[in-house]
């Protein structure tokens, strides 16, 4: 027998409770039964967004609300910012150009975040641009970009702030309302801690007066029609109802702890991690801006990373994500999002370090873990 372990930044485990829930007999969408269900996860959304406003739920990955976003807010011609520090970032450029959009790009370094003075200076530079389209996390580089600081240059102006929060809501505290931020997008199978299949989107009013004017097609994601149906606690197409039923229980876990506990559970999960890699030698792929989603490392030299991955998920049952592009075979990333406690850390640290040992690197076995250990400590003191 061999006991695996899911530790990549997407899918995440689902908690029992929520299997659970979601094996319950499929309920007919159009009842009041699901209605209320549905309501309640409408208004459990606004809690964890933070916002005033209609989160809508799709039922799609979260590429699907990426799409919306564009299709929902622009016309053809129009301009916008991409921040491509990564796969991720690169994705918002690519659904705009799809849609026949003007890109103007701001590379980043992978595993840097973006410097906010560049961002200024490329609006200001040019003031066709008429919305930001950034990551909250960048998944692929464990990096978590300055959201807040970045809704500052866009709040009090035409411009819009679109933000792919898909591996940061759940995990950061990102007050939609408070900071400014125009658009805010997740997936269910991050720190919402479902299986893939929803994603969730909400809209500011500055946002939804430029969805009035739009002109880029869209028919099954059409946001304002999603939002007339959620005012009537239903969906304008047939819903993933199974995952509406494990939604439900999410949010009442989420809320049981108490979002500041959420994130405060992510952040000393992460310190754990790093302090683990550290101490293990081994280089951080995002030393400035580290996400409390996953942790991104580099395997050391004369390692295969792709090999080592491999070895970790088919030997050892533990499921790690690898590096994309030009990344892969160099970094292994530990997530820390969603259904992970203090004893997830360990586990992950502690076949990272067998592996290595395996693998021919000289490793202190326990080093690691034992580092992880002293952070995670405190919490079990009180």
């Amino acid at each position: 027998m061999k006991k695996r372990y899911l530790i990549s930044p997407g899918p995440t485990p689902v908690p029992e409770d929520v299997l659970l829930e979601m094996a319950r007999p499929i309920m007919h969408h159009r009842t009041p039964q699901f209605s209320a269900v549905f309501a309640e996860c409408a208004d459990g959304l606004k809690k964890l967004f933070k916002t005033e406003n209609t989160v809508i739920t799709l039922a799609s990955s979260g590429t699907g609300a990426m799409e919306s976003s564009i299709t929902n807010l622009f016309s053809p011609g129009e301009t916008v910012l991409a921040v491509n520090g990564g796969k991720f970032g690169e994705r918002w450029g690519l659904i705009a150009k799809t849609y026949g959009l003007n890109v103007e790009w701001i590379k980043v370094e992978w595993g840097q975040p973006v410097a906010v003075e560049a961002v200024k200076e490329a609006i200001e530079k040019n003031p066709d641009i008429s919305a930001i389209l950034t990551q909250g996390s960048e998944t692929s580089t464990t990096t978590e970009h300055p959201i807040r600081e970045l809704a500052a240059l866009t709040k009090d102006t035409d411009r819009l702030l679109i933000v792919d929060g898909i591996t940061a809501v759940g995990v950061i505290d990102m007050p939609m309302d408070d900071w400014g931020i125009d658009v805010l997008l997740t997936g269910s199978q991050k720190a919402m801690m479902l299986p893939p299949g929803l994603a969730f989107v909400a809209l500011s009013d500055k946002a939804w007066k430029r969805n009035e004017t739009a002109r880029l097609p869209r028919f099954y994601f059409d946001l304002a029609k999603e939002k007339k149906n959620v005012a009537k606690d239903t969906s304008a197409y047939t819903p993933a109802v199974s995952l509406i039923h494990g939604l439900r229980k999410v949010l009442e876990m989420m809320f049981e702890e108490g979002l500041d506990n959420v994130y405060q559970r992510h952040d000393i999960l992460a310190k754990a991690a790093r302090a683990g890699c550290a101490a293990l030698g081994l280089a951080p792929l995002s030393p400035v801006a580290p996400a409390n989603s996953a942790t991104g490392l580099f395997v050391p030299d004369g390692i295969d990373g792709a090999a080592l991955v491999k070895d970790l998920r088919d030997n050892y049952g533990v499921t790690f994500a690898g590096g994309q592009d030009h990344l892969k075979g160099k970094i292994v990333r530990i997530a820390h999002l969603g259904y992970f406690d203090s004893f997830d850390i360990i586990i992950a640290l502690g076949a990272i370090e067998m592996a290595l040992s395996k693998h021919g690197h000289n490793v202190e076995l326990g080093k690691g873990v034992g580092a992880a250990q002293a952070v995670l400590n405190d919490r079990y003191k009180g």
